[in-house]
């Protein structure tokens, strides 16, 4: 082998081993690269468009975390309204024995009496001895709500009012709730009793007025000039001629005077039942649905029932009318029993 070509394959050898070890060496990292590979973060690849870069991530910014204790709110104690009171003793003022209220007493008829003198006595004169109406009797009598059958015959009993009794009613009237409360007051014991509660209808809502409505506020008493009126019987009203149940409904008692701390005068006010309308078969039934509204033109309107009941009670007695926007603003006579 000629000099030149053993000096090409020594060449060869030498730089081939260089290039073993040098690749050895590369791939086994010292101790100061492994610390900095376990702290590196992992890369992420973010895609603009066409081109994707990979970027270490940021490292996390963890914010502090924060305990809200949020106020912790007290609410007034909340004073709970009274209940009303409520009663239903109608029936009580009827019975011919218990229960019976003490204002009435039961009579048994006859007619001849010490206190008619020349002729018989009728219910009528019954009514006028008693200062109770012939309504009040003619219910008692026959134990019903119609009492225009008014026919009576030896040893009938019916109740009375007791002539040793000073009796005056109350009608208590509150517009917010558009409730009425009728009272019994016993004058000499000072004594108030609940005898019925009702609902009822009132005036037009007017913020021209005191009272916020046409039915205004304060004490009035109530007035003899009452009416019954039935189907067909007409009269005047705003100076056209109607048939008065359409309007009135079956009973009509009229304010009489102002007594305490009105807004408005008496005339023209009064307490009254709902209007009638026509039926689908042409006959007149009673429209309740003003009850619990304020839709009239400042009157009070009961159903038929209610305000015949009121009637036969009330129109042989002093009887005051107080209307207040709340029941806790009246002042009621006497003490409650």
């Amino acid at each position: 082998m000629t000099y030149p070509k053993l000096l090409t394959i020594v060449t060869l050898l030498l730089f081939s081993t260089i290039g073993v070890l040098a690749f050895f060496k590369k791939g086994k990292p010292n101790s100061n690269q492994n610390e900095a590979i376990a702290f590196t973060k992992a890369p992420i690849a973010i895609e603009l468009e066409k081109e994707v870069r990979v970027v270490s991530a940021p490292p996390p910014k963890t914010a502090p975390i924060k305990t809200v204790i949020e106020p912790k709110i007290v609410l007034p104690p909340v004073e709970s309204e009274q209940p009303l009171p409520e009663a239903n003793r109608i029936a009580h003022l009827f019975n011919k024995s218990e229960p019976q209220l003490p204002i009435v007493e039961t009579v048994v008829y006859k007619s001849r009496v010490s206190w008619q003198k020349g002729r018989p006595a009728w219910l009528s004169d019954y009514a006028s001895f008693y200062n109770t109406s012939r309504h009040f009797i003619a219910r008692s009598l026959h134990g019903k709500p119609d009492y225009f059958k008014q026919d009576v015959a030896e040893g009938d009993r019916f109740n009375v009012f007791r002539k040793d009794k000073n009796i005056n009613f109350h009608l208590l009237i509150d517009t917010k709730r558009s409730k009425m409360w009728f009272y019994y007051i016993d004058v000499d014991a000072n004594e108030r009793v609940l005898l019925k509660t009702y609902r009822v209808g009132l005036g037009r809502v007017d913020p021209e007025r005191s009272s916020g409505l046409l039915t205004p506020l304060g004490k009035y008493s109530l007035g003899n000039k009452i009416a019954i009126y039935q189907p067909k019987v007409t009269g005047f009203y705003n100076g056209e001629k109607v048939e008065m149940v359409r309007i009135f409904g079956s009973r009509w008692i009229p304010f009489d005077k102002e007594l305490a701390s009105c807004t408005a005068p008496a005339k023209g006010l009064g307490l009254h039942g709902v209007p009638w309308i026509p039926a689908s078969n042409g006959s007149l039934v009673q429209d309740t649905s003003s009850l619990g509204e304020y839709k009239s033109d400042g009157c009070i309107r009961l159903t038929t029932e209610d305000i015949e009941e009121i009637f036969a009670i009330v129109i042989t007695k002093p009887t005051t009318v107080e209307i207040v926007k709340d029941f806790y603003d009246a002042k009621l006579p006497g003490v409650e029993k």
